[in-house]
């Protein structure tokens, strides 16, 4: 599987979880979303970044 594929926008990551984007971009904001890279205009999620945020939030009770 190549890096790409892997690869989330910030829409596509907010359908996924049913997070507003606006709240996906505030997290980033206060730094406590799941990590993300600009690539060209676009915010690029790791799926897994985005499964360490979401592990760390069940085991802390804080997805914020």
């Amino acid at each position: 599987m190549n890096a790409t594929a892997r690869l989330m926008t910030i829409d596509e990551l907010s359908e996924e979880l049913s997070i507003p984007v606006a709240t996906l971009y505030w997290y980033r904001h206060k730094g406590s979303g799941p990590r993300c890279a600009r690539i060209g205009k676009r915010l690029m999620y790791r799926r897994g970044d985005v499964d360490a945020w979401l592990n760390e939030a069940f085991e802390t009770g804080k997805a914020s």
